[in-house]
């Protein structure tokens, strides 16, 4: 099966930055056989699209509204999101539950309105330094993703991949091990199986991000039941983030 490696932008590069960009990454990764997606901001999406029609690059949002439509100023539909041509969004990023004080509802109700319109969906779940020290790290996850997935059907699972991202890891230069991250993974795993099914939480994609670098993101591919990478801040380096999607 194919690794998923996701580029996350934030807020970084204008759309003529972007532009600049992919005319020195996308010659690097001509032959690349992993599936590539960037999670960029909304200003990038025209840019976006008339670049990466061409390539195996798909482009996903970074995040969308909870609503569907009305006086919501500054806010961005799932309708939108789709019609600009993102392949999906990312939801429910620790920076945003942080900073927006997103509910672990409202991380629900933007999933919903995500596949309504068949938009993929890279679900951010992790767990901060104090809650891995209290031995709480399961105890969170679960909470995270039984609010998240409430109330779908395990069908549409195949539309979900789950990123397990620890806060405490996200551009620090920290990283748990491969065993921790392993027995996380098989954590979440059992989450989805007590929820769904087991075979759904076989099927399930999983991506391990934080603190992912050229020189170390070769130990979290091959971890067990670990899908693919989210990368962050390993990204900005055109020649490195190249290097890891190959």
């Amino acid at each position: 099966m194919k690794k998923f490696v996701v580029g996350n932008f934030k807020m970084n590069t204008t759309p003529s930055e972007f532009n600049v960009y992919l005319d020195e990454f996308l010659p690097r990764i001509k032959d690349c056989k992993a599936n590539i997606m960037f999670c960029l901001p909304a200003t990038h999406f025209c840019v976006a699209k008339s670049r990466l029609e061409a390539t195996n690059i798909k482009f996903l949002a970074q995040n969308i509204s909870s609503e569907e439509k009305g006086a919501f100023t500054g806010e961005i539909s799932n309708v939108m999101v789709k019609d600009c041509g993102a392949y999906g969004t990312l939801i429910g990023h620790s920076e945003l539950r942080k900073r927006l004080k997103e509910t672990p509802e409202s991380i629900n109700q933007k999933i919903i309105r995500a596949l309504a319109v068949n938009l993929k969906v890279i679900l951010c779940i992790g767990e901060t330094k104090y809650e891995r020290s209290t031995k709480k790290t399961k105890l969170v996850l679960k909470r995270q993703l039984d609010t998240a997935l409430k109330g779908l059907y395990e069908n549409e699972l195949k539309n979900i991949i789950i990123a397990y991202e620890p806060v405490w890891a996200i551009g620090t230069g920290k990283t748990p091990t491969a065993k921790e991250i392993e027995n996380t993974v098989c954590d979440i795993r059992s989450i989805i199986a007590e929820n769904f099914t087991v075979r759904s939480s076989e099927k399930i994609n999983i991506l391990y991000g934080g603190s992912i670098t050229e020189s170390n993101f070769g130990q979290f591919v091959k971890i067990k039941g670990i899908n693919g990478l989210l990368v962050g801040g390993a990204k900005k380096k055109k020649k490195s983030f190249a290097n890891i999607c190959k």
